[in-house]
């Protein structure tokens, strides 16, 4: 049943990075800036689980979720973390630097909505090539500020690209919130209308609406009807970057934080199926138990696994 498959594929990604958080914090081996998803996982698993094999995402810095909901292989990404060379990037990225082609997992990047060009370009080759492929982009709020963000939607709406625009805006710019940074009265989706492409705000903490909006985005594109915008509205529950919780020293509150954490997407899911799927509260024990086993196979297969040789050190890189 799909609706039991978004609630574990959250499951699974929550798990995984809860997990990591304690080995990040606790044992210091892990030598690279970590984003978590942790409390928006329903945006990265309803929009992956609308697309093809064959379709495309590209991510920014807070990507873990994108790349495990669209199939990334989680032994590479945790030896990615590790900088070891059984890493997805081969020891080089870290956790903001992750890609796996064969799940059409595009990459990553740490610059503020890098992506969203790249995934731009990649929907043009389908076009230009005829291919019935989809791209898709996922970028917070603050990236809708950047240049890159408005003559990106300009180029795909122009030349009509099967791309998906992913706002997860999860309200806040590191620790500045969006009312302090755009004016009143407007919104993400609404400035994306104004390029003329379907532009839909939804809630992002409910995996099932998400999906939906997903794939009739998804269906446009693909029918060749140009480019669609979700506006996802969402809410990271540790701090911007690391495995805390940032209350006490950011602008976010104890209290804003607890009432967001009542509209878990993963204990929303749980709600609305249990009625239906009375059974779904014992799967999600269990599944609880194999993901985090999951995850500790992987930190141990990372943990013997080798660092990069010295000598290889500079591969992959131009030279001038």
């Amino acid at each position: 049943m799909m609706q039991r498959r978004l609630l574990r594929d959250m499951v699974r990604i929550r798990c995984v990075e809860e997990e990591l958080g304690v080995i990040y914090r606790d044992e210091q081996e892990m030598r690279t800036p970590v984003h978590f998803s942790i409390g928006q996982e329903a945006t990265a698993v309803g929009v992956c689980a609308a697309m093809l094999s064959t379709d495309v995402i590209y991510s920014g810095h807070r990507c873990h979720a994108q790349y495990l909901a669209k199939g990334g292989d989680l032994t590479a990404m945790v030896a990615e973390l590790y900088g070891k060379q059984t890493g997805c990037a081969a020891g080089r990225g870290g956790s903001v630097h992750l890609i796996d082609k064969t799940a059409g997992f595009g990459a990553s990047s740490a610059i503020l909505g890098e992506m969203i060009s790249v995934a731009v370009g990649a929907a043009w080759s389908f076009a230009l090539r005829g291919e019935p492929r989809v791209a898709a982009t996922f970028f917070g709020d603050g990236a809708s500020e950047e240049g890159v963000f408005h003559e990106s939607l300009n180029f795909a709406a122009l030349h009509r690209l099967p791309v998906v625009f992913v706002c997860e805006n999860n309200q806040y710019s590191l620790s500045s919130p969006i009312a302090a940074r755009q004016p009143i009265g407007t919104s993400i989706s609404g400035r994306a209308r104004g390029y003329g492409m379907p532009a839909h705000r939804v809630d992002g903490n409910d995996v099932f609406a998400v999906f939906e909006a997903s794939k009739e985005a998804v269906r446009q594109c693909r029918e060749g009807n140009g480019p669609c915008f979700l506006e996802l509205d969402t809410y990271r529950l540790r701090e911007h970057v690391g495995p805390n919780w940032d209350y006490d020293v950011s602008s976010r509150s104890k209290a804003e934080v607890e009432s967001w954490v009542e509209r878990c997407p993963i204990r929303r899911a749980v709600g609305a199926l249990s009625i239906s799927d009375p059974d779904v509260t014992a799967a999600l024990a269990d599944w609880e138990r194999e993901f985090r086993a999951e995850l500790h196979e992987a930190v141990a297969v990372a943990k013997s696994s080798p660092f990069p040789a010295v000598e290889e050190l500079l591969a992959g890189t131009y030279e001038s």
